[in-house]
């Protein structure tokens, strides 16, 4: 069992905006997000980077991905997404996360500079009401 924040938020220890969960995944909202509705997608049980990633969590993983990114064009109005996942140099955090980001045309970002923002109090669970509503409906 590892204590990197991902698998304390998994295990309930750590506060977290929780937009989908399976029995194998979590999807939740970055808390400093490169766009308000930022979503990391990341199996709960830990794995520190896609070449661990068993096999039969890749589509479900990516499945995931795809629903997250639609459910933003719904919830949020963007215009698309940008999912990337960065694998040892770059990974903030030693579990595997998959970033799920808003766009829309214009919005300033540009190659992989990725600009942070902060949600106002009580903003990133309003944000995550609405992605979850989109997830299901």
């Amino acid at each position: 069992m590892s204590d990197d924040v991902i698998c304390k938020i998994s295990r309930g220890e750590l506060p977290a905006s929780v937009v989908a969960r399976t029995d194998r995944l979590i999807a939740f909202l970055d808390h400093r997000p490169v766009f308000k509705g930022h979503v990391l997608i990341s199996p709960i049980d830990h794995v520190d980077t896609l070449l661990e990633l068993p096999a039969d969590l890749m589509q479900p993983l990516l499945t995931l991905g795809q629903r997250v990114a639609a459910a933003l064009g719904t919830a949020l109005g963007a215009q698309g997404t940008f999912v990337a996942m960065n694998n040892v140099v770059s990974q903030s955090i030693p579990h595997l996360h998959l970033h799920v980001v808003p766009r829309t045309k214009g919005d300033g970002l540009r190659g992989f500079f990725w600009p942070r923002t902060k949600y106002a109090a009580g903003e990133r669970d309003e944000y995550a009401e609405r992605i979850r509503a989109a997830l299901e409906a």
